[in-house]
């Protein structure tokens, strides 16, 4: 019942979209497609920035998003203090439709996500993600592509007879 009242907070909430009430998020700031799925524990946190999420897209337990940093570069000041922002502390996050990313990774300010990757549990994703990769590790980097050219380009063709992306390419 909480979640009802509580879509109508985020930028966008397109349909099918199941997030834990409990978890935190800056609603104003998320846009969110169609058939996402947030496990419990989410952190999706972008003050003075946007997070962009496409169509089916499954967020394990524990995930956290941060569309922002602290200006560290003033000299002669406490970090705590210094309040203004610099444009690089603040940049949006995309992660286009069916992606998958695991259980208490984190994905930090200014990256995107290609549609159809993998990101694995526990990741650190500081880089922007191509379409169709697995990542991991801290930092994530590169496992290996989802799938071979020849599958690519059959799941390509399957998945247009079904929808159409949320991002144009």
């Amino acid at each position: 019942m909480r979640r009802y009242f509580l879509r109508p907070l985020f930028q966008s909430c397109g349909d099918n979209v199941k997030f834990d009430p409990g978890d935190y998020f800056t609603y104003s700031t998320i846009t969110l497609g169609n058939d996402v799925y947030i496990g419990p524990g989410a952190h999706f946190s972008a003050s003075n920035s946007a997070i962009t999420i496409g169509n089916k897209v499954m967020f394990g337990p524990g995930v956290t998003i941060i569309g922002g940093d602290h200006n560290t570069a003033e000299v002669g000041r406490y970090m705590k203090d210094v309040k203004e922002k610099r444009p690089q502390d603040d940049q949006p996050v995309f992660i286009h439709d069916d992606v998958w990313v695991g259980a208490n990774a984190t994905i930090l300010k200014g990256v995107v996500i290609g549609s159809g990757s993998i990101i694995a549990a526990g990741a650190l994703v500081i880089d922007s993600v191509a379409e169709n990769s697995i990542v991991g590790g801290v930092p994530a980097r590169l496992l290996k592509p989802r799938f071979s050219k020849e599958q690519l380009q059959q799941h390509r063709t399957l998945l247009k007879q079904q929808t159409r992306p949320a991002f144009a390419k």
